[in-house]
């Protein structure tokens, strides 16, 4: 059964570029949204009109430092006092998702932290697009709708029409998301193991698998500073393969990511526009995910299914 409340579409400060364009695709305007800041930088969101009754949507990613996630929660607090009826968090970039566990003692567990201060905010739902990890989901006690990115990567690279395709993974711990991604075209996966000596930084890398004589599509969550990509890569073609591209859902694109991707290797560097590049790169295609939110949003609205969405395999 249809819902009969009004549906209103309002974006961060930080997604204003993606959310008109999913607004756009779901046939409503922008609702008007201000966020004014006092002189040392405090925050003061405010919706420009009546939400009462409403279902809506709040659409920002939250990348690091914590203003974009900070100005959400208040968003969704806002909201709540304002008597909207419902209240779903549209996230296409998860930030803090990389820090899901304890990997060492004495750390945070910040993608939980987060999950705990939405809930605390109000929020009644989440949606998403490629968590760094899956199970980050179950760290919320409300429904999180967790979209996927070969929706729009799988056409694109079938278009390619690239013969003897191998999916690779450039580190160990996405062997289940290349493996997901070469299903769609029943192609074999590689690994690469790599060893850093911290964040960011490299000790070593190795290829497990035989990718001569192949075109090889590198698969990941996110790209940041593209040092483990360009690594990859080169050491792809070096074992023989025929060319090496790379797909991924979040462009980060920090420090010298874009000087780091044009001088690698790789063909091009295909990424969807949950965050705003921040400068042109000519092996970067981006490709939008706007119309695949504004389609979950719909059948959020009508309490459909989302899974139609979702490329078979």
């Amino acid at each position: 059964m249809a819902s009969f409340n009004p549906v209103k579409i309002f974006s961060g400060s930080q997604s204003t570029y993606l959310a008109e364009k999913i607004a756009h695709y779901y046939g409503k305007d922008l609702g008007g949204y201000t966020c004014r800041r006092f002189s040392d930088g405090e925050m003061s969101p405010s919706f420009e009109e009546s939400v009462r009754g409403c279902d809506v949507f709040l659409i920002q990613s939250t990348p690091p430092p914590g203003d974009n996630l900070l100005e959400l929660l208040l968003m969704v607090d806002a909201a709540r006092r304002a008597s909207a009826h419902y209240v779903t968090v549209v996230i296409p970039y998860f930030g803090y998702a990389r820090q899901d566990r304890k990997d060492k003692p004495r750390v945070s567990i910040a993608a939980k932290l987060v999950a705990n201060m939405l809930a605390a905010s109000g929020a009644d739902r989440l949606m998403t697009i490629d968590l760094h990890a899956g199970q980050i989901q179950g760290f919320f006690d409300f429904p999180v709708d967790h979209l996927e990115g070969t929706s729009v990567f799988v056409p694109y690279i079938r278009s390619l029409n690239l013969e003897n395709l191998v999916v690779a993974s450039p580190d160990v711990g996405g062997a289940n998301r290349a493996r997901t991604f070469a299903k769609h075209f029943n192609a074999d996966i590689v690994l690469c193991d790599k060893h850093r000596k911290r964040a960011n930084e490299i000790a070593s890398m190795q290829v497990i698998g035989d990718v001569e004589g192949t075109n090889v599509v590198l698969v990941d969550d996110l790209i940041d500073t593209g040092g483990t990509m360009a690594k990859a890569a080169q050491i792809i073609m070096d074992k023989g393969a025929l060319s090496v591209r790379a797909v991924c859902t979040h462009p980060i694109m920090s420090g010298k990511a874009h000087e780091n991707i044009a001088n690698s290797v790789l063909e091009e560097l295909v990424v969807a526009d949950t965050l705003p590049m921040q400068q042109l790169n000519d092996k970067i295609r981006v490709l939008s995910v706007a119309e695949l939110f504004a389609k979950a949003i719909g059948r959020i609205r009508d309490h459909e299914s989302i899974s139609s969405l979702f490329i078979k395999h």
